[in-house]
């Protein structure tokens, strides 16, 4: 969340920001009023407080010479009940301030534009040259069909849309994709391997911005029976259990930069994507990504942000794929992001780029939410850390991404050279 000062003290000037950046409607006239409140229910609930001590003192001067209280008694009781109406409104009033401040998006940094939607993005760069083709290309669905390689229909059998089984080799090709992603980034990139859980508790999910906002784009089960359930949410990302890894700790300026790659499978009920992309493997409920993720002191993070891009980068060129890399405008980033670069593949058989990877530098959005902090050395006081996420890379995505940009006149597909060593030597899949 953003910080708590800027919806106490500028509430009018943080609406008219959001708006301009974000088209985010906030109104400051409801936060001024419950932050009126608060301070005064407060005010009156400490004077109880200091007068019923007060009070009590006397109480117990005049047990000691055998007088009267019952005319103080009757006074510290009701000065009592008032306290607990004050403290049980006091309570509400927190709990109606920080369900605004849950649902308000991160404010966007300085170098990035201004823009409604995707159109707005900045191209950064570009590198490789998308390959021309001397025969009707295929698709990756086509390419799949080949000995039943990619198979929707059995999963749709099995789970419903959105699905997909991979056989042979084209699901050994899968697996080496995610194998050297990880290999490449804990031994080049200096990332510590991490495995993550895939279920995880809704103070993760709400410690990284899914929850409240994006629920109905979860998938959650419940654990247990009765009134003693609980929720469990499947992880969007392995961005949630990974960042929430410093949740309500106190890290050590010596452990920064802090930097864990996790390989996991990913849900998504995607409610807001219907009718787009429902051909093959673009947009899944299930699929799977190698995530980077960074916990950094704050002077540090845009330093780490154009690192951890890189080593995404790094991944496409290492596997020959064409790429650009995109600025994402203010209308066009995450919830919880300040900036975001997103880096989008060339798919021959679409004649465009798409998005394979995003990362973004949180600053302390997260980090307040999670009550993550490190020691600053100059000051000896916990601060918030920032957070910093990035696929490095769609693994689903990269596998498109090569069958395409690979692809023979025949059908088949050659496995790039830095594939070969995960896939027992094996140089084409036919």
């Amino acid at each position: 969340m953003l910080d708590p000062n800027l919806l106490r003290q500028q509430p009018g000037e943080l609406a008219a920001r959001l708006h301009a950046t974000r088209g985010y409607a906030l109104d400051p006239a409801t936060l001024v009023s419950l932050e009126s409140e608060r301070k005064m229910v407060q005010v009156r609930t400490q004077e109880l407080q200091a007068s019923r001590n007060k009070l009590s003192g006397e109480i117990g001067k005049r047990k000691s010479k055998g007088e009267d209280i019952a005319d103080l008694m009757a006074q510290v009781s009701s000065m009592g009940d008032e306290q607990k109406l004050g403290e049980t409104r006091l309570d509400a009033i927190k709990t109606e301030i920080e369900a605004i401040a849950l649902g308000i998006p991160n404010l966007p940094h300085d170098s990035v534009p201004l823009g409604a939607d995707e159109t707005a993005n900045v191209e950064q760069h570009r590198w490789g040259t998308p390959r021309e083709f001397d025969f009707q290309v295929k698709d990756h669905v086509e390419l799949g069909a080949r000995n039943g390689w990619l198979d929707a229909e059995t999963a749709a059998k099995l789970s419903g849309a959105r699905f997909t089984v991979l056989r042979g080799q084209l699901a050994r090709l899968h697996r080496a994709l995610a194998q050297f992603m990880l290999d490449l980034h804990v031994e080049q990139h200096e990332y510590e391997e991490t495995n993550v859980p895939l279920l995880v508790n809704p103070d993760s999910m709400r410690g990284t911005g899914q929850l409240p906002k994006f629920e109905d784009d979860l998938f959650a089960t419940l654990v247990g029976e009765g009134e003693s359930a609980s929720k469990r949410y499947l992880i969007p990302t392995s961005e949630v259990p990974l960042t929430n890894i410093v949740r309500d700790v106190i890290v050590e300026d010596s452990a920064l930069p802090l930097r864990m790659t996790a390989h996991s499978m990913c849900f998504r009920a995607e409610a807001g994507s219907a009718g787009r992309d429902t051909r093959g493997m673009i947009r899944q409920h299930q699929f799977e990504k190698v995530e980077l993720v960074t916990i950094a002191r704050p002077e540090d993070s845009y330093a780490e942000h154009e690192r951890m891009t890189r080593c995404a980068e790094v991944v496409l060129e290492t596997l020959g794929l064409p790429y650009r890399r995109m600025l994402l405008c203010t209308g066009d980033m995450g919830f919880a992001a300040t900036k975001t670069y997103d880096l989008e593949v060339w798919l021959p058989s679409q004649n465009s780029y798409r998005e394979i990877s995003s990362c973004s530098n949180c600053e302390a959005f997260q980090a307040r939410r999670m009550q993550a902090r490190w020691r600053n050395p100059a000051t000896g006081k916990p601060e918030p850390v920032h957070t910093l996420n990035g696929s490095g890379v769609a693994i689903g995505r990269a596998m498109i991404a090569v069958m395409e940009n690979y692809q023979n006149a025949d059908g088949s597909i050659t496995v790039p050279e830095a594939l070969r060593r995960y896939m027992g030597g094996v140089e084409t899949l036919a």
